[in-house]
C-alpha cells in the first residue's frame, strides 16, 4: 500500500447554489462537491491558496488524496472535474469520487532500481539512466503500490530494461499499452565520443588516395 497519500483538507460548505458558491469565493474559497461512494454528495469548500498550489504542482488528476471534513470521516477521492475561470483560467469548483477498495484508477507510480551492484555494464563504467522515475498504472484503489521495482542486475552497456521486465503488482497494468523503456545503461560520454572520434579516424583511413597518371 502506498505510504504517502496526500491530506486535502476541506470544510463542509453551508448553503447550495449560485449564491453560498460565489460568498465561498468571496472569503478565499473554492467550492466543490463529494459523490459516490452509495453517500450523499458532500458540498465542500476548500482554501483557494492551498487549491492552485496543488494545481499548479501537476498531475491532480493523477492523484488519490486522503479528503479531510471535520465532522466527517477521512475517505480516499480523486478529482475528477476542474471547473475555471473562463479568462483568469483559476479554479472556480472542484468535483471529487469518492472511491471503494474495489474503483480502478489511474496514479503515478514511483519507480525504484536494483541490482546496481550486480550490473555488469556498470561494472565496465557505464552509466545507468532512469528514463522513467514514474509510471502511470491503473490500480486498484484498495491495493496502492508504494513502488514498483525495475532489475538492471543483468544489463551490459547498451541494453534497456523496458516495462516487459518489470514485476508489476497483481491487479495492475499500464496505461500505455505497450512496452516501453523503464531504465537502460549507455557508455560514457567520454567513451562514446572517443569511439566516434576513432570511426572518423577509420573511415578518413579508408579513403583511397587519387590515383595520378603520368603523362
Amino acid at each position: 500500500m502506498a505510504g504517502e497519500i496526500p491530506d486535502l483538507e476541506a470544510q463542509v460548505r453551508t448553503g447550495t447554489g449560485k449564491g453560498a458558491a460565489r460568498q465561498a469565493r468571496r472569503n478565499g474559497m473554492v467550492p466543490g462537491i463529494v459523490f459516490g461512494g452509495d453517500v450523499d454528495p458532500l458540498p465542500i469548500n476548500l482554501d483557494f491558496n492551498k487549491l492552485l498550489g496543488k494545481l499548479r504542482a501537476g498531475r491532480f488528476k493523477a492523484t488519490l488524496f486522503n479528503m479531510k471534513v471535520e465532522g466527517h470521516d477521512d475517505v480516499r477521492v480523486i478529482c475528477r472535474d476542474v471547473q475555471r475561470h473562463v479568462v483568469k483560467d483559476l479554479p472556480t469548483h472542484v468535483d471529487f469520487m469518492r472511491l471503494k477498495r474495489t474503483t480502478k484508477i489511474n496514479l503515478f507510480i514511483q519507480v525504484e532500481v536494483s541490482g546496481e551492484e550486480e550490473c555488469p555494464g556498470l561494472k565496465k563504467g557505464g552509466v545507468m539512466t532512469l528514463v522513467r522515475p514514474e509510471v502511470e498504472l491503473v490500480v486498484t484503489a484498495g491495493d496502492i503500490p508504494d513502488h514498483i521495482t525495475v532489475d538492471i542486475s543483468g544489463l551490459e552497456i547498451g541494453d534497456s530494461a523496458t516495462i516487459a521486465n518489470v514485476v508489476l503488482p497483481e491487479g495492475s497494468k499500464p496505461v500505455i499499452d505497450r512496452d516501453f523503456v523503464i531504465a537502460q545503461v549507455s557508455a560514457p560520454s567520454g567513451l562514446a565520443s572517443q569511439d566516434d572520434d576513432e570511426g572518423e579516424d577509420v573511415a578518413a583511413d579508408e579513403v583511397p588516395a587519387t590515383e595520378v597518371k603520368e603523362d
